[in-house]
Parts: structure tokens; sequence; C-alpha cells
């Protein structure tokens, strides 16, 4: 009896690792809050993956920062310890130096413009340039408009800014901005930002509604400044390392499904826009609507600086020039 049982059992364990070997597991880092309209969009993508593949190909969420911050989530993207990972295209500057064109302030007219150019030929290129770092883009998320919030002091104007210290993404192009509107950049990790605006270390930062509001950033920032001074998209990155892994099938699923998701991304983006900015008047924040003329006068000068670059200036100019 004991035999049969063994030989039973070990038939099992043989088919149960045979069925286990057939599917494979995708590692999915980003440092948002899982209330976060963005995650509900990478949630759609995992989704939409298992459904195309019939569950023999998955995707396995880490959020919160779980893994790191986003340029530890890209390191560990390029040797391969992550298979897909969504960071701000401010931080893929660092990695992509084209990239850095997306962060440029008032340069997009809306969000329309936003994603003709991202869903355009411009959009595909820079996706495809990842490729070189080990880092192939998927699509592009929306991540809306960027504006400044701070602690003590209402925005008005670019005047307002003079002196306070602000949290900007590690990224040359943010430094760049705030810089030029007469204010003191200060990088910080976006999962760091709550406690140096507790404590003292900045005097605000400048992020878009959903994340002012999943973050609580409103319990400390009591000044939000729609300025909307940059609109700089999320993307959705997978390692080249776990992209070669992967069959042709298995390829035009994952392609297939992040660009489905983008759709009900933005969706949820907007309407969470609309419930982050209730949400956080309700919590006592002062929403200002400031003459964003005024400020963007103040940078025009980062565009032009760009010419003795003429790659990155061509860029400038065509994304300027797309739907009109």
């Amino acid at each position: 009896m004991f035999r049969y049982i063994l030989f039973v059992g070990s038939i099992f364990l043989l088919f149960g690792c045979g069925q286990e070997s057939t599917i494979k597991e995708l590692k999915l880092a980003h440092g948002l809050d899982v209330t976060h309209p963005v995650h509900k969009g990478i949630v759609d993508f995992a989704r939409r993956v298992e459904e195309k593949s019939g569950g023999n190909l998955t995707v396995r969420i880490y959020p919160n920062g779980q893994l790191g911050n986003e340029r530890e989530c890209l390191e560990l993207l390029q040797i391969g310890s992550v298979a897909i990972t969504k960071v701000s295209a401010a931080v893929m500057e660092n990695f992509v130096p084209s990239y850095r064109v997306l962060g440029l302030p008032y340069l997009f007219r809306d969000g329309d413009h936003l994603f003709d150019v991202l869903e355009g030929p411009i959009g595909e290129d820079l996706l495809e340039q990842g490729g070189r770092f080990r880092l192939r883009g998927l699509c592009f998320y929306d991540a809306g408009s960027r504006s400044f919030y701070t602690k003590d002091v209402p925005v008005n104007s670019p005047e307002d800014l003079d002196g306070l210290k602000l949290r900007v993404m590690k990224s040359n192009t943010a430094v760049n901005m705030v810089t030029a509107l007469g204010g003191s950049p200060t990088p910080i990790s976006f999962g760091e930002l709550y406690t140096a605006l507790q404590q003292g270390v900045v005097d605000g930062a400048e992020n878009n509604p959903p994340s002012f509001y999943s973050a609580r950033h409103y319990e400390v920032c009591k000044y939000y400044s729609l300025d909307e001074h940059t609109m700089v998209p999320d993307v959705l990155l997978i390692s080249t390392e776990w992209w070669d892994r992967l069959s042709e099938e298995e390829k035009t699923w994952v392609t297939e499904a992040a660009r489905e998701s983008v759709s009900y991304q933005r969706q949820v983006w907007a309407e969470s826009v609309q419930e982050s900015l209730k949400k956080v008047q309700e919590a006592g924040v002062e929403i200002i609507y400031p003459d964003k003329e005024k400020f963007s006068r103040e940078v025009m000068s980062i565009h032009e600086s760009y010419r003795d670059q003429p790659e990155l200036y061509k860029m400038i100019t065509d994304i300027k020039k797309t739907g009109l």
C-alpha cells in the first residue's frame, strides 16, 4: 500500500510540476498606492495579460515601493530582477536622454495634444529608444498636469516661489524649471516626501491631484496652485532580458494588453482628478487658479536652450506642430 501511495504521489507531483512550468510569472513593481488611478491601469493590464494568455502568463504586482523607488526599480529591470515597472518619464531622462523633452514646462496644449504625440511616431520612437538601455517601453499612461502645493504660502504668481524649497523628481529638467521660476529645487524620492514636508526639509512640492491626494500630502500642505506647468506621462516598461525570454505569441499578449489598458487608465484618471480635488478641498486645502501665462513666460527660455541640440530641438518643434 505504501508503495502504491508513493507511486501515485510521485505521478501527482510530476504532473503538477509539469503544469506549473507552463506558467510564466512577470514581477511588476512600482511606487504608487493601490488607490492611485495609474495602479488601477496596471491592474487592468495584468488582467488583460492573464485573459489573453489563458492564464499561462501572469503579472504579479508589487505596489507601494515594496521593491524600491522608481530609480531602483529601473535598475532592477536592467539586471532582470524585476520584469516590468512603471515610472515617470521625468525619471526616464536619467536613463534615456531624449525623454527629457517630455518634462519641458508648457510644451503640451492639453491632454488631447499630449496623447496625439504619445500615440504617434514620436511616442513610438521614445518607447523603442529605451531598448538600448535594457528598458523596452510598452505604453504611456496619463499622469495629468503637475502643479505646486505649499505648506504656508499660497502661490498666485512666480514671485511667490522665490526662496521656497520645493521637492522635485530627480530630473534635471524639473530642477531647471523650478530654478527658472525662482524656487529652490530639492530632489527627494516620492516615498520620503511626506516626512520631508512634515519636518520642514522642503516648503512644498509639485504633482498631479491624484498623487497629492493619495499620498495624503494635503494633510501638511494647505495650498494647491493649479498652474499646470508640466504634463509628464508615466511609462510602463519591460526588461529586455525578460522580453527576450518571451515567445512571439507572449510578446503579442503583453503588447496588446498594455496598449488596451491605456483607454481604461485615462478614463479612471479623469474621474480621479475631479474626485481628488473635491476631497482635498473638503480637507481644508485652498485651490488656487493662477494666471498660467505668468508662469509660462518665465520658463520659455528652457525650450530655446535646446537649440544647440538639433535632434532634441527638432522633437520639441515637431511636438508643438502635432495636431495643428
